[in-house]
C-alpha cells in the first residue's frame, strides 16, 4: 500500500513538473521609452522646472515646439511609460526587456528616476528588467557636456540647461548650469543600471559576456560578477581606440537565453586624436552596418552563444536596439528614388549581409527599436535558414505601443503588439503648453504649431497629432522634394484618380475619391510606415482600397512626366507599406519556416 501510494504521488509529481517546463513563457519588450524625469532633480541646482497651474507641481519639461520637430515626444511618454508597466503587471508579465534609448541622452537626473521606476516595480511586482544600449545612451563612449535650449520656463519661454556654460548659444535666454544634463558615457550608465541585466544577478541560470570564456557547465556568479566589471568589457575598435561594450546573454529563467546585443559601435572622427575624447566619436546610429566592420568580436560571440544554446537546449531571443533587416516592406528602392539616399534616415536601413551574417551565426529571432515604427521583416536563405526581425514600436511616437512573445517550444512563438491607447496624466501638461502657445503667438513667430493638439481625447490621438505636426513642421521641409509637394499637395483623390489613367473613367466612379486629398494621402503613407497593419483601424478601408486603384493604375500608366512619374513612385511605396507582413498579433513556426497571423 505504501508503495502504491508512493508510485501514485511520483507519477503525480512528474507529471506536474512536466506541465511547468512545457508551460509558456511571455516576454515584454519596450522599446524607445526616451525617458525623461519631469518630475527630477538636480544634484547641484535647484531649479526645477516651471509650475504647472493645474497640479501646482514644478515640471521639468522640454517645449512643445521642441518636441513637435522631433521624430520622438519628450514629455507625455513619461506617463505612456508607466501606464505600459501597469499593463505588463496586469497580465502578469515578469520578464521585461527594453531595447535601448530607454533615456533621451542618459543624463544623471534621467538615469537615477528611471532607476527608480525599474527598482519600484522589480521590487513591488517581482518583475526582471534587462536592458541594453541605444544611441542615446550612451552618446558617446565617455561622459559629454551636452544641455537642450528648449525646457519650458515659467513664463512659457524656452530656458537653457546646459553642464557647461561655453556651450549655450542663445545667451538671450534663461539660463541653467548643471552637471546632472550632461551625457552619460557607458560607465555612469553601467553605474546607474547595472541591476537590470549589465550586471548578473543571484536569481539568473546563467549569464555571460563576450570576454568571458567560461562554459555553461562551468558557470559560476562569482566568476561572472568579474567579467560584469566596466574594465573587463573593452574592446578595440580601431587602433588604440578602446571602447566598452555592454553585450550579455542572460538566462533569466529555466531554457531562456535573452542576448543583450550592445550594437552601439562609436567610430572615432579623427585616428590622430585624443582616444579618451567623447567628441572624437561619430554617433551609433547607423547601427549593424558599422558592427560588421567595426565589431567583428560580437559575430564570433554570438555564433559560440547560438552553438552553446542549441547544445544545452535553450531558447535564444535576441534584441538590440537597431533592426537587423529592412524595416520598409521592400520599399527602400522605391523611397531612395523619390526622395534620395540621404532622405528618410535610409542610412539606418541595414545591408543585405547584416542579417546573412547574424542568421549564418545562429540568430532566428531578434527584437529591435530604433525607427520607432511596427513592422515585421523576414529573410529567407537557402541553407534553410530564417530570420525574423520584429521592430518594437516607441512608447513616444505614433503608434504607441509594445510587443508580447510567448515562447510555446523553441519553434513555436507567438507575437501580440499591444497598442498603448488610454494614458491616465497624459495631458498633465497641457496648462504649461498653452502659456507657451500664447507667447509665440504674441511673437508672430513662423510655422507655430497647431494648438489643435491641446484637443486631443486620448494618448493614442496626441500621438497622431504628433505626426501630423511632424509631417508638416519637419518631414515635409527636409525630405520631399519642393517642387513636386507644391504641385502634389494641390490635388484632390478625384484629381489624382484621373492622372492616374489613360481613359477618362465615369463621374460617378470619381465622385468616390472626392472626400480626400493628396496631403491627406502624404499622412496615411507616414502612418502606415510607422504603425504598419495596425494604422489600418485609423484609415478607412474605403480609402486603402483607393490607394490600391490608384497605385494598379499607375503601374500600367506609360509616360515621360517627371510629376506622374513620382506619383507612380509615391503610391507604389504607399502600396508596398500597406501590404508588409504581419505585424499586429502572429504565430512564427520555424519548423515549417512560416508566419500566420493570429485575431
Amino acid at each position: 500500500m505504501r508503495l502504491s501510494k508512493y508510485i501514485f504521488f511520483l507519477l503525480i509529481f512528474s507529471f506536474t513538473l512536466t506541465d511547468a517546463q512545457q508551460k509558456p513563457v511571455k516576454i515584454a519588450f519596450l522599446a524607445d521609452v526616451h525617458f525623461q524625469d519631469l518630475y527630477g532633480n538636480f544634484s547641484d541646482n535647484d531649479f526645477k522646472g516651471a509650475e504647472n497651474p493645474k497640479t501646482k507641481k514644478k515640471t521639468l519639461l522640454r517645449t512643445m515646439d521642441a518636441q513637435l520637430h522631433s521624430t520622438r515626444i519628450f514629455n507625455e511618454n513619461y506617463f505612456a511609460f508607466l501606464a505600459a508597466l501597469d499593463d505588463i503587471v496586469k497580465r502578469g508579465i515578469k520578464i521585461v526587456a527594453l531595447p535601448g534609448d530607454y533615456t533621451d541622452d542618459g543624463q544623471a537626473y534621467n538615469l537615477r528616476g528611471l532607476g527608480k521606476i525599474l527598482n519600484d516595480y522589480q521590487n513591488k511586482y517581482e518583475m526582471r528588467f534587462f536592458i541594453t544600449t541605444g544611441n542615446h545612451d550612451p552618446v558617446s563612449p565617455f561622459l559629454k557636456d551636452g544641455g537642450k535650449s528648449d525646457f519650458l520656463g515659467e513664463n512659457g519661454s524656452p530656458v537653457n540647461i546646459f553642464s557647461d556654460k561655453d556651450l549655450v548659444q542663445n545667451k538671450g535666454q534663461e539660463t541653467i548650469i548643471t552637471k546632472d544634463i550632461a551625457m552619460s558615457g557607458y560607465l555612469e550608465i553601467m553605474n546607474n543600471l547595472q541591476q537590470f541585466g549589465f550586471s548578473p544577478s543571484e536569481k539568473d541560470i546563467f549569464w555571460q559576456t563576450p570576454f568571458d570564456g567560461v562554459s555553461y557547465q562551468n558557470y559560476t556568479y562569482k566568476n561572472a560578477l568579474k567579467s560584469a566589471e566596466y574594465s573587463n568589457r573593452m574592446y578595440e575598435v580601431m587602433p588604440r581606440f578602446k571602447v566598452p561594450d555592454l553585450t550579455y546573454v542572460v538566462e533569466p529563467t529555466k531554457g531562456i537565453w535573452l542576448l543583450a546585443i550592445d550594437g552601439n559601435t562609436y567610430i572615432p572622427k579623427n585616428i590622430s586624436g585624443n582616444p579618451k575624447d567623447p567628441d572624437n566619436f561619430h554617433g551609433a546610429s547607423v547601427g549593424y552596418n558599422n558592427v560588421l566592420s567595426n565589431k567583428k568580436h560580437l559575430i564570433d560571440w554570438v555564433k559560440k552563444i547560438s552553438d552553446e544554446a542549441e547544445k544545452n537546449h535553450k531558447v535564444l531571443i535576441a534584441f538590440t536596439h537597431y533592426p537587423m533587416l529592412d524595416y520598409n516592406d521592400g520599399a527602400s528602392e522605391e523611397i531612395k528614388n523619390l526622395l534620395g539616399e540621404s532622405k528618410w534616415q535610409l542610412d539606418r536601413n541595414p545591408d543585405s549581409k547584416v542579417a546573412e551574417v547574424f542568421a549564418e551565426a545562429g540568430l532566428r529571432l531578434h527584437f529591435a527599436g530604433h525607427m520607432h515604427i511596427n513592422d515585421t521583416g523576414i529573410k529567407k536563405f537557402e541553407n534553410g535558414k530564417m530570420l525574423v526581425n520584429i521592430q518594437v514600436p516607441s512608447l513616444a511616437a505614433y503608434l504607441p505601443g509594445y510587443k508580447i512573445l510567448t515562447v510555446n517550444s523553441p519553434d513555436d512563438f507567438d507575437v501580440e503588439t499591444v497598442s498603448i491607447t488610454d494614458v491616465p496624466r497624459y495631458d498633465e501638461l497641457f496648462p504649461l503648453y498653452q502659456k507657451e502657445y500664447q507667447v509665440l503667438n504674441s511673437q508672430k513667430k513662423k510655422d507655430i504649431w497647431n494648438a489643435d493638439i491641446l484637443k486631443t481625447k486620448n494618448y493614442k490621438d496626441f500621438t497622431l497629432f504628433h505626426l501630423k505636426e511632424l509631417v508638416r513642421l519637419r518631414f515635409v521641409p527636409s525630405d520631399w522634394p519642393e517642387d513636386f509637394i507644391e504641385k502634389a499637395k494641390k490635388l484632390s483623390g478625384e484629381d489624382l484618380l484621373f492622372l492616374s489613367q489613360s481613359k477618362k473613367i465615369s463621374d460617378k466612379n470619381s465622385k468616390k475619391f472626392k472626400n480626400w486629398n493628396f496631403e491627406y494621402a502624404l499622412l496615411n503613407l507616414y502612418q502606415l510606415q510607422s504603425a504598419d497593419e495596425l494604422a489600418k483601424k485609423d484609415i478607412s478601408e474605403k480609402r486603402l482600397s483607393q490607394f490600391k486603384i490608384l497605385h494598379h493604375n499607375f503601374e500600367k500608366l506609360n509616360t515621360d512626366n517627371p510629376f506622374i512619374k513620382q506619383l507612380k513612385i509615391f503610391f507604389a511605396i504607399l502600396n508596398k507599406l500597406a501590404s508588409g507582413d504581419p505585424a499586429d498579433h502572429f504565430k512564427i513556426d520555424f519548423k515549417k519556416g512560416e508566419i500566420y497571423r493570429l485575431k
